[in-house]
């Protein structure tokens, strides 16, 4: 599953909100630990029920361009990557969610969707997007791509 947003700024920038803890914590959540390819940190879950704390192991990291990560959950192994491209000023993040079935698409892609919509906010301002606009509003949509 790819995702896309776009943002009028640079790369840097960008780079910055998806990879700075107190940038994350934003819209995501705030990691803690010593980063780096091969190494895991621990990402709080804010927006999630009792906000959990979750190991995501780093399976490469290419400022600004690229990182990769894979953490565990109740769910299954989750394999995500951000990929990042500057144009004329204007930067494109695309996150890729590898997944290995198609069964849970109806709550991952919403899920997904409302984190980026929540970081398009933690940059530009305004009111933080409720959940239920997400899901389960898109499960039906979601399901239907698979």
């Amino acid at each position: 599953m790819i995702l896309t947003r776009t943002y009028r700024a640079p790369v840097d920038d960008v780079w910055a909100s998806v990879t700075e803890p107190e940038r994350t914590a934003r819209w995501f959540g705030p990691w803690r630990g010593e980063a780096g390819p091969g190494r895991t940190v621990e990402v709080q879950l804010v927006f999630e029920e009792s906000a959990p704390w979750y190991p995501m192991r780093i399976e490469a990291c290419e400022p600004p361009h690229r990182l990769a990560v894979m953490t565990d959950d109740a769910v299954g192994s989750w394999s995500l990557e951000l990929v990042l491209a500057e144009a004329d000023g204007t930067t494109e993040l695309r996150l890729i969610h590898h997944l290995t079935s198609t069964e849970q698409l109806g709550e991952t892609g919403p899920g997904w969707e409302y984190y980026l919509d929540m970081l398009t906010v933690s940059r530009t301002g305004g009111p933080q997007p409720e959940f239920e606009q997400y899901y389960p509003a898109q499960k039906a949509y979601f399901e239907s791509l698979k």
